[in-house]
């Protein structure tokens, strides 16, 4: 028998400086990435305010994790310590696997109307925190688009929505990534895998995301779904535009400290010393 998830916690997102001065929304991040394994953090650029952004993420590293930014409207040049060098503009999603050690940077550039942009991050298992560093860039004109009768569309970044497949291939989690726009008072069923984690993301406008009638939940908060099959969402009457993420989780012990996250402090300790010695790239060379 098919088990409609529930949500079981909502997040409003908050107010948060990172990188060298950039204003942005903490969707989840240390405090609530235990219930969300894999995942480790959300964080939303939203202005339209140059000054919120452009100071940007100048040069530093990662370790043991996979970041995924997606830019829903604005340019966003990037560099890393592989040799990757460009931007990625509206609807362009870059997917970096830190592995054994990345240095990069991410620079928002001044856009006309509102900066829009979200970075996800992907913890890895011990088994693969180690991994060759890559990086993989995909334009929006190769994302996949499924449309509905009614109207509503699904973005299919990575993942399977009705038989259509994102372009990512080869990740590890098996993550399904999707940008949903609703229609006003349509409904949006999907399955899942049992017990990998699945949350959502509003965008913008708002939804019930229970079969039962509740309180519509708005913009900018995260919902956490429970155990099932499946989730269903209905839109609100000004519709509702989310993304849908799901992964399996690691179910391993985290020690996590700013841009680095291993398994043990032992581990962690020597991620900030090779990074302090010089020796913190495996592959590639230090920009």
């Amino acid at each position: 028998m098919s088990i409609v998830r529930e949500p079981v916690s909502i997040f409003s997102s908050i107010p948060v400086m990172e990188g060298a001065g950039v204003r942005l929304k903490r969707a989840f991040g240390h405090a609530e990435a235990p219930k969300l394994d894999p995942f480790l953090l959300l964080d939303d650029i939203h202005s339209g305010n140059p000054a919120d952004y452009t100071a940007g993420f100048p040069w530093h590293p990662h370790r043991g994790i996979e970041t995924v930014t997606y830019v829903l409207h604005g340019d966003v040049e990037h560099g890393d310590s592989i040799g990757n060098r460009g931007s990625i503009k509206d609807g362009d999603v870059q997917w970096m696997t830190a592995g054994s050690g990345i240095v990069h940077q991410e620079m928002p550039k001044v856009t006309s109307g509102q900066m829009r942009g979200l970075q996800l991050w992907v913890n890895l298992p011990a088994s693969m925190k180690m991994m060759d560093p890559r990086y993989r860039d995909i334009k929006a004109n190769t994302i996949p688009v499924v449309t509905q009768e009614t109207g509503s569309k699904v973005r299919v970044v990575a993942g399977t929505y009705q038989g259509v497949s994102g372009p990512m291939k080869d990740l590890v989690q098996s993550p399904v990534y999707l940008d949903i726009t609703l229609a006003p008072g349509t409904r949006f069923t999907q399955s899942f895998e049992p017990g990998h984690t699945v949350f959502a993301y509003t965008l913008d406008g708002t939804g019930n995301f229970s079969p039962e009638a509740g309180k519509p939940v708005g913009d900018e908060n995260v919902i956490l779904y429970g155990p099932g099959d499946r989730v269903e969402i209905t839109a609100g009457k000004s519709g509702l535009r989310f993304l849908l993420i799901s992964g399996q989780p690691i179910r391993e012990p985290v020690a996590w400290r700013g841009p680095i996250v291993m398994n043990t402090e032992e581990e962690l300790h020597e991620a900030f010393r090779e990074y302090r010695d010089g020796t913190f790239i495996k592959v590639g060379e230090h920009p």
